[in-house]
């Protein structure tokens, strides 16, 4: 069930885009890792192109939203990171 969810939770957030670029927080690299346990709690580690962005507390809730929207997630939690800090290689080629 665990690595389902991860998959379908990864899928859901493909419509969670970054307004200034206007991509997916997946085709962007922001997504670091996204880990589900069977009783359907999910941590997602995610990043921002930069610290201080001013859409951190947006991204994060629409992160969290798209996640808790999947059938079977009971909780999510959603943590920040700047390790590794993001770069321009980590967009995914279109």
């Amino acid at each position: 069930m665990g690595a389902r969810l991860e998959r379908l939770v990864e899928i859901a957030l493909r419509d969670v885009l970054d307004p200034e670029m206007g991509r997916s927080v997946i085709d962007l690299g922001l997504i670091y890792a996204i880990e589900a346990t069977p009783d359907g709690a999910v941590g997602i580690t995610m990043t921002t192109t930069t610290r201080g962005c001013p859409l951190t507390g947006f991204l994060k809730e629409a992160v969290a939203v798209a996640a808790g929207a999947i059938e079977g997630v009971r909780g999510v939690t959603v943590t920040l990171t700047y390790e590794p800090a993001w770069q321009p290689a980590m967009v995914a080629a279109e």
